[in-house]
């Protein structure tokens, strides 16, 4: 009897904590692959999904939680009838909604969308962890417009890296916040879909966390909300505080040739069919790549990459350019992995590249004739009317350029074919013409102005542009050239730019940006040391490497402005002085000195090749111990997506190390945080490794380039 009795109070006390537990869920209206509800269950947060708002409202007991979430997310508004939020409020409901298609006494606008705005705090209901003014990113917000009295988070277009700078505009759109009803039950709303946060790989992740433990907490007032915890969907392949596999280099450069192949944009025929049409839903040749896209074989070229949009699938478009220095430098990379892997697919596929490139409009036209001022040069992109009436392939850049024929120099070697040897050195002496009497080429000539001015109005110039970004690689080329040739002429003017360069730091940098400056320059340097090994030299290279300040915890080198010294927005890369002008130019992903974030795509990359350059170049550890930093680095923030496997095994340009994330100040207007360029980023990571896998230098492994057998019949067309 006693057992009986024991057993009937112990099934009340069980029934009572589980009405209790009841009680206190989470009711969510949603369906089972929304993300919040997902990692509601995976943090084992009690919760109960039901498929309508309706059935949610409707089982909810009185005073419980209630979260109507927006199943139909972008395309339609979550369907509420106004009548359930009456029987909310009857039960005393503490109710949160989104994306709605109705409030009581409220007229819900249309559905909006973003473009350069972004998401930030305006209240203080989340301090201390989100102060106001605090920046995060909703990827592809649509939003409808509620006026909402005090909202807690607004859309608005702002510049800063973690802080709106200059403040709220006047014109802003509420995203969180409570409405009145009658009573003390108040309506959390929200104008857009806050539980796509994984998915659509909402930033930064520990701000997210803050927002949603705000929301639980809200709608749970009488219970201690833990902090959820979530794996982002692409995030870096290491921690900080992992161990590194001992085969991680290897393993590195086989994601990212892998990436290559992956993303698909390496063109096949159905990729030139979509590219040759010239129709894409977006500006500037940018769209999505179709899930039924074959890969090429190289003998199409290759795409530009990744822009740095992303949808509200998780999904990025792609740039619908084909590029000289892009596909050069693919070209290279993929050569020199299939000597390191003995791999001829690879192989074939850099040489397709190669040919295609050569054979290709950038490389055609008025560029083959000897009687023109642009004979020899390379085109920057193959679009006809890019830009207004302005052709791509009538636009010369001196460091794409330089870029190309490095990355085919490289090629070339891998595959122990000189078939591109007279090409190359018709570029290498076209550009050569145009580099005036201190070594400097214009940072960039259209065309037509070339044709009306003439090579020589460039060769006798005394023009001076302090830019490594713009100059630097350019000179590394004449050393190479030099060393191939004797051809005094490629020594004069490479030493004339680097002793100018060199004697305006630091005072004269920072038209372009100052880290990214000094990581472009380390390779001429290194490569004037092959040639010209003197003190002064060596003490240059140090110079930069000191002062580009590695971290000796990450291994990286934070990017930097340093704008009192070198009254940095002057000139190609400007900062946003304003709110409207955030996403407007093109900008570093730095807002200030201080913010914990590398450049990828102008700067590490870079910084890579050089680093492991002069490593070869002067026996000097310090360079080797500073290189062997970055590769870790590199290494450990590789993009890591299972459900992104397109991204998987590539390089974004921005990576915050303080957060261990991929985030930015992303208002450049060309290529921002989360891009990925097919050439630049891609290629000279993967190219350094390889030749680390190789244990060799670019140097020594091209120095059997047989281009001087062209130089005698070239120098005369070039220079009479």
């Amino acid at each position: 009897m006693r057992k009986t009795i024991s057993l009937l109070c112990s099934i009340c006390i069980l029934s009572l904590l589980l009405s209790c537990t009841e009680k206190n869920d989470i009711i969510l209206s949603c369906n089972e692959s929304n993300d919040l509800y997902k990692i509601l269950k995976e943090n084992k947060v009690g919760c109960t999904r039901y498929n309508t708002p309706q059935e949610a409202i409707t089982n909810a007991q009185d005073g419980s939680a209630v979260m109507i979430l927006a199943d139909n997310y972008p395309i339609e508004t979550t369907e509420i009838d106004l009548s359930l939020f009456d029987a909310a409020r009857k039960k005393k409901i503490r109710l949160f909604v989104e994306f709605p298609s109705s409030l009581p006494g409220y007229e819900i606008g249309i559905i909006k969308k973003t473009g350069w705005e972004r998401a930030v705090i305006s209240s203080d209901v989340f301090a201390p962890s989100l102060e106001r003014n605090r920046i995060l990113a909703i990827h592809d917000c649509h939003y409808v417009d509620i006026p909402l009295e005090k909202p807690d988070i607004v859309i608005a277009r702002v510049a800063g890296y973690d802080n709106a700078v200059y403040g709220l505009p006047a014109k802003v759109f509420p995203v969180l916040g409570q409405i009145a009803q009658e009573g003390e039950n108040d309506i959390l709303v929200s104008t857009t879909k806050l539980s796509q946060f994984i998915t659509a790989r909402y930033a930064p992740t520990d701000a997210w966390q803050s927002i949603w433990g705000y929301i639980l907490q809200w709608l749970l007032p009488n219970k201690k909300v833990s902090t959820l915890q979530w794996k982002p969907i692409v995030s870096p392949s290491f921690r900080i505080s992992d161990k590194m596999p001992e085969n991680i280099e290897e393993t590195a450069l086989r994601r990212g040739i892998d990436w290559y192949y992956n993303s698909k944009i390496i063109v096949g025929t159905a990729t030139e069919d979509i590219y040759a049409k010239s129709y894409f839903p977006m500006n500037e040749r940018i769209g999505k790549m179709p899930d039924t896209i074959v890969i090429g074989d190289g003998s199409l070229g290759v795409l530009e990459g990744f822009v740095s949009k992303i949808f509200f699938d998780g999904s990025q478009p792609v740039r619908w350019w084909r590029r000289n220095d892009c596909n050069a430098e693919i070209a290279g990379t993929l050569s020199l992995a299939g000597v390191v892997f003995q791999n001829p697919n690879y192989s074939k596929t850099g040489e397709n590249i190669g040919k295609w490139l050569f054979s290709s409009i950038m490389s055609q036209g008025d560029r083959t004739n000897p009687n023109s001022p642009a004979y020899g040069l390379i085109g920057w992109n193959d679009v006809p009317k890019y830009h207004e009436n302005l052709d791509g392939y009538d636009v010369y850049y001196g460091d794409d350029n330089a870029r190309s024929l490095l990355g085919m120099i490289l090629a070339g070697a891998s595959l122990k074919t000189n078939q591109f040897d007279q090409r190359i050195l018709e570029g290498l002496l076209a550009n050569l013409r145009l580099s005036g009497k201190k070594g400097f080429v214009p940072d960039r000539v259209d065309h037509p102005i070339l044709m009306t001015n003439g090579w020589k109005h460039y060769h006798n110039s005394e023009s001076v542009s302090y830019s490594g970004n713009f100059q630097a690689y350019l000179w590394a080329c004449y050393l190479w050239a030099y060393q191939q040739t004797g051809y005094d002429l490629f020594l004069e003017r490479a030493k004339i730019g680097i002793n100018t360069m060199m004697d305006g730091y630091p005072n004269c940098w920072g038209v372009t940006g100052i880290q990214m400056d000094r990581a472009r320059m380390l390779l001429p340097l290194a490569w004037l040391i092959r040639i010209e090994d003197t003190p002064e030299h060596r003490s240059w290279l140090k110079k930069l490497l000191i002062d580009m300040d590695q971290n000796p915890i990450t291994g990286t080198f934070p990017d930097k402005i340093e704008a009192e010294k070198n009254n940095f927005g002057a000139g190609h890369y400007q900062l946003p002085k304003s709110n409207e002008e955030y996403g407007a130019t093109e900008s570093p992903i730095i807002q200030n000195d201080g913010d914990p974030c590398s450049d990828l795509l102008y700067a590490l990359n870079f910084a890579f090749i050089g680093l492991h350059e002069a490593a070869e170049a002067t026996g000097d550890k310090l360079y080797r111990v500073a290189e062997n930093k970055l590769t870790e680095f590199l290494c450990r923030v590789q993009i890591q997506s299972e459900k992104c496997s397109e991204l998987d095994g590539g390089w974004f340009r921005a990576f915050d190390h303080n957060r261990w994330e991929y985030w930015a100040s992303s208002g450049d207007a060309g290529w921002g945080a989360w891009s990925i360029e097919s050439g630049w980023s891609q290629s000279w990571i993967t190219i350094t490794l390889g030749l680390r896998q190789l244990k060799t230098s670019f140097w020594n492994f091209t120095k059997e380039s047989q281009i001087e057998n062209h130089f005698d019949t070239k120098v005369k067309e070039f220079f009479g």
